[in-house]
């Protein structure tokens, strides 16, 4: 065995022999060049596996659809708007107060006539009471001026007047007798002037109690008598006033419908103009009749020659595409919208159920006015999403290849895009083909 191994060791004399030199160039050389040809090729294959390979890409098929409106009219334009409330109102207090009590939220159901909320009332009671006493003194006094005076103030009046007479004739007793004396000079002219001065007053009052007299046998004038029919209803009407203003503490829903807002809560004041956000609120609920349902649209100027008022039109939602709605042209605006170019156009939901509800999306197919008759059928329609359309044209999927077709496009509705040329239906096409993709390309299904 030792030979052997002997045999194996390298010959270290070699090292540095010319030709062993030679040898390790020339091998260095050939590995270093076989490595980058290598690795050219690879990456040559690589570039050009990445620039033949097929775009991933999504596909939808083209539907083809007899318009279930087209047997009572072909569609002569497709529009898309909102869900509205025909008549949306803002329940309002007609007097100041503070909330006591509210008895709805946002969603119930209420009927005509039917309590929302009430204010605090104690002020319009009081004020009621003092116009209902007021009223109740004038009419007394109204009885009393139409019954005229009574037996006993006529007889309180005639001892007035025979006392004062009997007083005037000892007043003419006394002044003759002060007249004799003075005649005799026996008193001064001043005791005559005093009892001339009151012989002269007593027939005054003698005068005035004759005159009160009669007016007692006469009773009150008319005017008097008018003039205190006029202070009772002038009382009234602060009663009337009143018993209002109480009433109206009460709030009550105007029409039958659904509670949209609340505003308000318990405590807060309630005035009855208009304020900001903060303080005192103007309105308590706002509540439309859901029932009473129309679609809002702002037409294109260059399609409004294609409405008319009354025009049929299909509803439908995007929250329920399975769902159709008939509806009518109900508003035209008397004016259009300078700065969009359009003119806006309320179609009413003839046949509503509960699951619509304003601000939903909406889209209408406005019929022809003359229904296509049966020598006429209608067309089958041919529709594709939105997203396919590119420039006048769609990407059909065909054996990995896509194939640019151009078409001719008409309204667009929940549907999709309606093609009115190019297409016949069931073709295969690329939803939002990417911006490199070109006729012939090579393209996979995700």
């Amino acid at each position: 065995m030792q030979p052997d191994l002997n045999s194996l060791r390298i010959d270290k004399s070699l090292k540095n022999t010319p030709s062993g030199s030679g040898i390790s160039r020339w091998a260095k050389w050939w590995i270093i060049g076989g490595v980058l040809l290598f690795a050219a090729l690879g990456a040559a294959r690589f570039i050009s596996s990445k620039v033949n390979a097929p775009l991933e890409v999504e596909v939808a098929r083209a539907t083809k659809t007899t318009n279930n409106a087209a047997s009572a009219g072909s569609v002569v334009l497709s529009a898309t708007g909102y869900i509205v409330a025909h008549h949306k109102i803002q329940v309002a207090s007609k007097v100041v107060g503070k909330v006591a009590w509210i008895g709805v939220e946002k969603g119930d159901r209420v009927t005509q006539g039917q309590t929302i909320a009430r204010l605090e009332d104690d002020e319009y009671r009081a004020q009621l009471q003092q116009a209902a006493g007021r009223l109740t003194t004038l009419e007394a006094r109204l009885l009393e001026l139409q019954n005229g005076s009574r037996p006993e103030e006529i007889d309180f009046a005639r001892a007035n007047v025979d006392r004062e007479r009997a007083d005037l004739a000892n007043a003419k007793v006394s002044l003759d007798r002060i007249e004799r004396l003075l005649k005799a000079q026996d008193i001064a002219q001043q005791e005559y002037d005093n009892a001339k001065a009151r012989y002269d007053a007593q027939a005054a009052r003698v005068a005035s109690m004759e005159k009160m007299f009669q007016l007692a046998k006469l009773g009150p004038r008319q005017e008097q008598i008018a003039q205190a029919r006029g202070e009772i209803e002038q009382a009234k009407g602060a009663v009337a006033l009143a018993e209002t203003q109480l009433n109206n503490t009460i709030i009550r829903a105007p029409i039958r419908g659904t509670i949209l807002e609340r505003i308000v809560e318990r405590g807060e004041f309630v005035t009855t103009g208009f304020v900001g956000d903060r303080g005192a609120k103007g309105y308590v609920v706002s509540m439309a009749d859901l029932n009473d349902l129309q679609v809002e649209l702002d037409i294109n100027q260059n399609d409004f020659a294609k409405l008319a008022q009354r025009q049929r039109g299909t509803i439908r939602t995007d929250a329920y595409r399975d769902r159709s709605y008939e509806g009518f042209i109900e508003e035209i605006a008397p004016e259009a919208n300078r700065q969009k170019a359009t003119v806006q156009v309320k179609v009413k939901v003839t046949n509503p159920d509960g699951d619509l509800r304003p601000d939903m999306n909406a889209s209408v197919d406005f019929l022809a006015d003359a229904p296509v008759t049966k020598s006429e059928p209608a067309k089958p329609a041919v529709y594709v999403p939105a997203a396919a359309v590119r420039d006048g044209a769609v990407f059909i999927y065909l054996n990995g290849q896509a194939v640019r077709r151009a078409i001719k496009t008409g309204a667009t509705n929940a549907q999709g895009v309606r093609v009115e040329e190019g297409l016949i239906g069931g073709e295969e096409v690329i939803i939002n083909p990417p911006a490199e993709l070109k006729d012939g390309g090579k393209v996979k299904i995700k």
